[in-house]
């Protein structure tokens, strides 16, 4: 059971039996001696989506939500709906396009390394590998005599997905973007 303090964004918690994601975590030292720090977090609810603020002080015990962890794989769209294939017995989960919305810029056909997380045999999210290799698809020609400097252009990637990367790449090279921040990393 994590306490207030061990809180860190992308922890999976339950409150009132229902699981919840911690997307915001902040601090807030009190001026007065002898007064414990207190921690504002933001909750989404993995089930409803709904925002939840929590206030908590330092030594607040937390309950863990208790999932299973299953490798998945994302196969193909179906309209407004993802459907995701488990690697161990090839069922299949579909998932609406608003319950992932913040992911849809990584996921193209036959992507491996995603987590699914199941709760009572329901899939309430999925997890993301750190970073996805992907093709930039179109972006400006390559400056002639560019270095690794820290000029950067816009590209767009194969699932139309827009980063920022380094001036010397080219339209049709692989790179390695970081799935929680969305940048750049390296070529893959």
């Amino acid at each position: 059971m994590p306490k207030a303090n061990e809180l860190k964004r992308g922890m999976y918690v339950e409150i009132d039996s229902m699981p919840y994601v911690v997307k915001q975590v902040e601090a807030k030292s009190p001026s007065s001696r002898g007064a414990s720090t207190l921690y504002k977090v933001r909750f989404n609810n993995l089930k409803t989506g709904q925002k939840l603020d929590e206030s908590y002080k330092s030594d607040d015990l937390l309950k863990e939500a208790d999932f299973n962890r299953v490798a998945i794989q994302y196969s193909y769209k179906d309209g407004d709906n993802y459907i995701f294939m488990n690697m161990e017995d090839f069922s299949q989960y579909e998932v609406n396009r608003n319950d992932i919305q913040e992911y849809i810029g990584y996921l193209y056909e036959g992507l491996e390394g995603l987590a699914a997380l199941i709760m009572d045999n329901e899939l309430v999210s999925i997890e993301l590998p750190q970073s996805v290799d992907m093709e930039i698809i179109e972006t400006s020609p390559a400056i002639k005599g560019a270095t690794a400097s820290s000029i950067s252009k816009p590209a767009t990637l194969r699932t139309g997905k827009i980063i920022q990367v380094p001036e010397y790449l080219v339209t049709g090279e692989i790179v390695k973007v970081n799935t929680e921040t969305g940048k750049f990393i390296s070529r893959a």
